[in-house]
């Protein structure tokens, strides 16, 4: 056998022996680099005399990869750790499982006494309900599933048997305060109590000898019921308003139970449909009337707001109320309740707007004082609606000045006279020198007014105390060269 020298002539070609020593090394090279043979005495060939490339590879274990080097004690610790979470995981899952199902079944024997009518050997009516009670009183989740199981047609049973005293009165003081707690933040709860006709129930309950403490929890479940919009309109409809203003103006009411009535009035006036109900039941003069109580006054004159813009009917019966309009106007001047002058100026905003009579009216109990005060003083919404019922009392005071010019008739006559011995005497003598001493005490009482006031507004601005004028010639001497197109309407 022969090889061709690449180092040959490029005419001709040199003969190799094949076992040459050139040969012998190379193969030699080979054994110690790959690991193997030249596969026997003829195995070399063209292919330069045997090599390792396309060969199973046989790697001698000294030349073999050495794995990355992990600790042992870490390999036992993750060995012992994932069996322990693996079982860790399913007993928790399972006593979660199990606190589940122990609550669930709990549950319903509750609503199986209740639905079974106190059959139940181990549990009575009353005391389901109480259990209802105390489970739904935190937990959302309870509430639902209750309702789901079907708590609420079996509670609003319980409200049949009345409150005459004694035992029935229990068994309905507890169905009251079950239904209240799954009420609670659970609107898909309120709707089904109200179809279940829970509402006419207790108003059974509430027009009979009912005690304070069903009165209360009555009126606690028609505020709860009442926050749902959906069952605005069926409350007022069904003839709780009268029972509510009752609770709200009755003096053997709780306090806990007027507060909560007024609130759940609120809510009922929020729709305007259920106005008239609310007007008929004598709202709004027991809502005039609580103006002053410091507790109350701002719901109630909320819910004069919602009257006054549902219909005409609403304005009408706050403006007739007795001492509507001063008790409102004296509501502008509680610096301390910014909320309650935003709404006292809406109220009376809508009254000036609508009725000659209530702007008389006004401007008889001083609102022009308490008004200029408030647009200088006041939060942004009150300055806006004074601003405005200062323009319409200022529109309505200019047309009055221009039919009352319209109608006089220039005589020289014994009026005209006495005028001019008026003018007169401003020069030398007194100015009311001509004026009966019923005047002159007008006259003095409107000047003692405007200095009052003109100290109050300075005080309530904060401004030093000597830029409030201190008679009547400093008050006169600050007007004087004012107009009303200063004023900040």
């Amino acid at each position: 056998m022969v090889a061709r020298c690449a180092l040959a002539d490029a005419g001709g070609f040199r003969l190799w022996p094949i076992f040459s020593a050139a040969a012998l090394r190379r193969k030699v090279l080979e054994v110690l680099t790959c690991g193997g043979g030249g596969g026997g005495g003829g195995g070399g060939g063209a292919d330069g005399g045997g090599s390792c490339r396309g060969r199973t590879p046989y790697r001698s274990p000294q030349r073999m990869p050495r794995p990355r080097p992990r600790s042992d004690r870490l390999a036992e610790l993750l060995r012992a750790e994932e069996p322990s979470e693996c079982g860790g995981g399913d007993d928790d899952g399972a006593d979660a499982v199990a606190r589940k199902v122990e609550a669930l079944e709990e549950l319903k024997g509750v609503v199986g006494a209740l639905q079974a009518g106190g059959g139940e050997p181990c549990m009575s009516r009353v005391e389901a309900a109480a259990a209802v009670r105390r489970k739904a009183k935190d937990d959302a989740a309870a509430r639902e599933m209750l309702a789901m199981l079907g708590a609420i047609p079996p509670l609003v049973a319980m409200l049949d048997d009345g409150g005459d005293g004694g035992e029935e009165e229990e068994v309905t003081a507890a169905a009251l305060y079950a239904l209240l707690n799954l009420g609670i933040g659970n609107d898909t709860n309120k709707a089904a109590i109200v179809q279940a006709g829970a509402v006419h129930k207790m108003l059974r309950i509430v027009e009979g000898a009912a005690s304070a403490a069903l009165t209360e929890a009555a009126v606690a479940n028609f505020l709860c019921l009442s926050a749902l919009d959906a069952n605005k309109p069926v409350i007022g409809a069904s003839g709780a308003a009268p029972f509510l203003v009752r609770a709200f103006q009755g003096a053997c009411s709780t306090e806990q139970a007027r507060h909560d009535a007024l609130r759940a009035i609120l809510n009922l006036s929020i729709a305007p449909a259920n106005a008239p109900h609310l007007l008929a039941a004598g709202l709004a003069p027991a809502l005039v009337a609580s103006v002053g109580d410091a507790p109350v006054t701002d719901r109630a004159l909320a819910a004069l707001c919602n009257l006054v813009a549902a219909c005409p009917e609403g304005r009408r019966a706050v403006s007739r109320a007795p001492d509507a309009v001063p008790s409102l106007v004296d509501v502008l001047n509680w610096a301390d309740e910014p909320g309650c002058q935003e709404k006292a100026a809406y109220v009376l905003m809508v009254l000036a707007h609508r009725s000659y009579g209530d702007r008389a009216a006004m401007a008889e109990a001083g609102a022009t004082s308490a008004l200029l005060e408030l647009t200088l003083v006041g939060t942004a919404l009150a300055q806006k609606r004074a601003s405005r019922i200062l323009e319409i009392l200022r529109a309505d005071k200019g047309k009055q000045v221009a039919d009352d010019a319209s109608g006089v008739v220039a005589t020289v006559s014994a009026p005209q006279e006495r005028g001019c011995r008026g003018e007169e005497a401003a020069d030398g003598e007194p100015a009311d020198a001509g004026m009966s001493a019923e005047k002159r005490a007008v006259r003095q009482l409107v000047q003692q007014s405007l200095q009052s006031n003109m100290r109050r507004i300075v005080r309530r601005a904060r401004l030093p105390q000597d830029l409030a004028p201190a008679s009547a010639e400093s008050l006169k001497a600050l007007t004087a060269s004012s107009t009303s197109k200063s004023l900040p309407f």
